[in-house]
């Protein structure tokens, strides 16, 4: 069974994510950087600079949230960068950053929804995705999309949470996930599910291997993981 945010509900985890972001948009930025220690900044530096080589011209940001993967994907200078995300909460608040920057003519962000992408086929240099395939409703129409909109000899990054498997680092990040973090995300997001559903999202996440399983069967060649801050966050890369 998928894990959702709100238990109580009946609708689809789609819906369900769509308003849990829409609710913690307003604080989604501080609290990520405030959770993480900032060092989520560092992960979606890392995962843009694997794309240096490729020097892709256009690109897609796939649950683009606030635009913050977006954002840093201006530093491969690419022609165009679009972003999706089913939040309409989030892509105000990423639209206002992008704004800010004066870069409105580079970065798009539009109303989407990974499994069922508006664009052709072959259409993208690279896709990219931080934090985002965790909330797919289903995993492998999502990725089989993104590799179906990606022209051939493309690359695609997946930033996401894994699980720390070494002692004592797993135990201490493990208390902290469970206990820590929902507390403090409740106080400042309002919203008393969101952040109970990060651990437990996390938790239910195919990571690792079991990721590139389901990244294979979704078409992508050439895959690898790499393993950040003691197995916390992986980067994926595949391509097609």
């Amino acid at each position: 069974m998928s894990v959702v945010p709100y238990k109580d509900k009946d609708n689809s985890k789609r819906e369900q994510v769509a308003e849990m972001f829409d609710n913690i948009s307003p604080k989604y930025d501080f609290l990520n950087h405030l959770l993480s220690g900032g060092i989520d900044i560092y992960w979606r530096k890392k995962a843009i600079r694997l794309l240096q080589k490729e020097q892709p011209k256009t690109i897609l940001d796939i649950a683009t949230g606030t635009g913050d993967f977006a954002i840093e994907a201006l530093a491969l200078k690419p022609e165009k960068i679009i972003g999706v995300d089913i939040s309409e909460g989030m892509l105000s608040v990423g639209r206002q950053k992008i704004k800010k920057l004066g870069k409105q003519e580079i970065i798009e962000l539009r109303s989407g929804d990974s499994e069922s992408l508006p664009f052709t086929d072959n259409y993208f240099d690279a896709v990219i995705v931080s934090f985002g395939v965790r909330n797919f409703e289903n995993l492998l129409a999502g990725l089989t999309d993104m590799q179906r909109v990606m022209r051939r000899d493309g690359t695609c990054i997946v930033v996401e949470f894994s699980k720390p498997k070494s002692f004592p680092f797993k135990q201490i990040y493990n208390f902290y996930f469970k206990y820590i973090l929902p507390l403090i995300g409740k106080i400042i997001s309002k919203d008393t599910s969101a952040y109970t559903y990060l651990p437990e999202s996390v938790q239910a996440f195919p990571d690792g291997n079991d990721f590139l399983t389901i990244f294979e069967k979704a078409g992508f060649t050439n895959t690898k993981c790499i393993p950040l801050t003691f197995g916390i966050c992986s980067i994926y890369v595949g391509q097609k």
